[in-house]
Order: structure tokens, then C-alpha cells, then sequence
């Protein structure tokens, strides 16, 4: 297989965008030591520092998505879409990329346009069962689209959609770490039970709301917490958990191999990856979908896992009222926590980076 290709890797805005990318990079990198890798995300978002922590170099586009909330935020929208058209020619002309990778998130759709434009072969990658407006925009041109689940062709042409499952991040995957050493890293009692809480990256306001306001519950009934509040929450959640023993509390937890080694139960959104990483740790897991995520992908989500006695759920709307009580009792029943790892380990899809990647260097071989 020829060695060497230069490639650029666009999108992010979310963790679910961010840690596929990284692992669809490590994989080729695995496969094919002297490839290269040029990151391109937008400027402000997450990717910008998290690409870089990851040991890759990024390149910001001045680009935004269209604001929902408030129409006048969307004046300078258009120049921003063309200026980021001046500024992915210039980094193409610059890196010259063999390929170029989208996975979603704002930098992708001018990145893999102007490749196509310029005939320079594309790959997508689809996290989630309700394919984003760019990756169906890009689906036409694109080489191969990569989904993590079946029945897309209502999106993407068939004969471009390969099957993959989604690419987990390395450190979860080979996540060997000892219970007790990763909850005293957390700071926390080893001989008592902890609930993980993680909101998503950006965090999640009903998630939040919920645990806040029952702390004292969680502390009644011997239970720990590990506490991912994203940024917005994270000044409030600190004041609240101060002096309270039994929780860990921060924005956002870099090292999320110990965290789930920690964990004995854990409260989460449903979005794809989140729900890829769960099955592969094997934990009981309280799903809180995303209310306003695209046709409610969320919920379906995690109604299959629930379908199939893999995990538990609680609407958003119901989330302040039901999420801690069900949580709870979910920690005294060791019967039913067994049957919902038993059940979401028979959904594991452990290659999914490599797969992608064969496929990605076969294709331009």
C-alpha cells in the first residue's frame, strides 16, 4: 500500500464530531505511519483546543452556523460562509491534501465543497441516524460516506454508504484501568458507588438542574458523584457541591478512560457517540435525549437500547422530576444493573476507526 498521503480532516463543534475525527486520524496513522494530517475547524469551538491536545495541527475557518434564536445574528452569516471559501483555498493550495475527511460540524461543508470543486477526493463520516444538513449536501460528490447505522439511503446515495459503526476514541477502547485507582483520582471514597453524569461536552441545562437540585439525595443514599457540567454550568455547580465530600465536579473531563473505570452508573445524553463509548465500557447507563436534536434522533437513540433492556431513559421535560429518583433506584437493584451491562455489551462495535481507515487508503491506493 503507498505510503505518504497527505490528509485534511474537517468539522467538529462537539466532542461527537472531535473524537471520531481524532480516531479516523490515529487509524491511518496506524496503518500508514508517514500519512499526514491537517486539521480544519471553526474558530471559538472546541476543536481548537482539544485538536491540538491531541497531538494534531488545526487551522480555524471564520464560520458559524445559522442562529436559530435570533434572526439578526445571522446578518453576517454570508460573509463569513464566503470568507471561509477565501480561507479553505488557501489552505488547500498551501497543504495539498491527497484526501479530504468531513465528520461533521461547520468547517465541514466549505472544506469538502471546495475539494470536490478542486477534484480532490472526499470521505464523510455519519455519526448519527439522522444524517446532518451538510453531509447530505456533500453526499453526491463524496467518494464513500461511512455510517454508523443502516438505513441511511434516504440520505446518501447507497451504492457511496459503507456500514462502519462509529470510531471510538483509543483510550476507551483500551481502557484497563484499575476501579479503586480511578476513583481516588477522582478524589473519592473507593468503597462507595459513584454515578458519572455527563451532560455532553457543551454540557446540558436539564441534566444539570437535576443533580443540583439533589445533591443531599445522592449524599443520603451513600452514593458519589463524578460531575461533567460543561462550561456555562460550571461556576454554579462548583458553588453548589462546595465542602460536599462525596463530589468531583468540573466543565469537562479530559481523562474519560477513568472516569468510566470510576463509574458504577452513569447519566447521559444519547447522542450517537456517547452511546458507541457506553457500550464498550458497559455500564448502567440513564439516558437523557436531547429534546431539540434533529427529527428527535436522540430518543430513538436510546429507545433501542431501552427496547432491548440495555439502558434506562427519562424525557428531557420530565428530567427534574424523574432523572435522580430512578437513578437511585437503579443503584440498589445490582439485578438489573447485571442485565443492562449483559445486554449493551452484545452491541460493542470496537473497530469502526480501522475499518474506516483500510477503506479510506484502499480507495485511494
Amino acid at each position: 500500500m503507498k505510503e505518504g498521503k497527505k490528509f485534511i480532516i474537517a468539522g467538529g463543534g462537539t466532542g461527537g464530531h472531535i473524537f471520531p475525527a481524532i480516531a479516523i486520524a490515529n487509524a491511518i496513522k496506524k496503518l500508514s505511519p508517514s500519512s499526514s494530517f491537517l486539521f480544519v475547524g471553526a474558530k471559538g469551538k472546541m476543536e481548537m483546543e482539544k485538536i491540538p491536545l491531541a497531538g494534531f495541527e488545526i487551522k480555524g475557518l471564520s464560520i458559524s452556523g445559522f442562529n436559530r434564536s435570533s434572526l439578526i445574528k445571522n446578518i453576517g452569516l454570508p460573509y463569513k460562509i464566503a470568507k471561509s471559501f477565501f480561507q479553505v483555498a488557501d489552505i488547500t493550495a498551501k497543504y495539498k491534501p491527497d484526501a479530504v475527511i468531513g465528520v461533521g460540524g461547520y468547517s465541514t461543508f466549505p472544506m469538502l465543497r471546495y475539494a470536490q470543486y478542486k477534484g480532490i477526493p472526499t470521505f464523510i463520516h455519519e455519526a448519527n441516524s439522522y444524517a446532518g444538513k451538510s453531509n447530505i449536501m456533500l453526499a453526491k460528490k463524496a467518494d464513500l460516506i461511512f455510517t454508523a447505522t443502516d438505513k441511511m439511503e434516504s440520505f446518501f446515495p447507497k451504492s457511496k454508504i459503507r456500514i462502519t459503526g462509529n470510531p471510538v476514541r483509543d483510550e476507551i477502547i483500551n481502557w484497563r484501568i484499575d476501579k479503586k485507582e480511578a476513583i481516588e483520582f477522582f478524589g473519592l471514597n473507593a468503597s462507595k458507588k459513584v454515578v458519572l453524569v455527563i451532560g455532553g461536552s457543551l454540557g446540558a441545562r436539564s441534566i444539570n438542574e437535576s443533580i443540583s437540585n439533589s445533591l443531599e439525595l445522592f449524599e443520603q443514599n451513600d452514593l458519589q458523584l463524578i460531575w461533567q457540567t460543561g462550561k456555562i454550568y460550571f461556576e454554579q455547580a462548583e458553588e453548589k457541591s462546595k465542602g460536599k465530600q462525596n463530589v468531583f465536579v468540573t466543565d469537562f473531563i479530559n481523562k474519560m478512560n477513568y472516569a468510566y473505570a470510576a463509574a458504577d452508573i452513569v447519566i447521559s445524553r444519547s447522542g450517537a457517540m456517547s452511546i458507541s463509548e457506553l457500550c464498550i465500557v458497559k455500564k448502567p447507563v440513564v439516558f437523557v435525549p436531547f429534546p431539540f436534536a434533529a427529527e428527535d434522533h436522540q430518543k430513538a437513540n436510546a429507545q433501542k437500547l431501552v427496547d432491548q433492556n440495555a439502558a434506562l431513559m427519562v424525557e428531557d421535560k420530565n428530567a427534574i422530576k424523574e432523572l435522580v429518583p430512578k437513578v437511585i433506584a437503579l443503584s440498589k437493584e445490582v439485578a438489573m444493573q447485571k442485565k443492562m451491562v449483559d445486554n449493551i455489551e452484545k452491541l460493542i462495535v470496537k473497530n469502526a476507526d480501522i475499518v474506516i481507515a483500510q477503506q479510506i487508503l484502499e480507495y485511494l491506493n
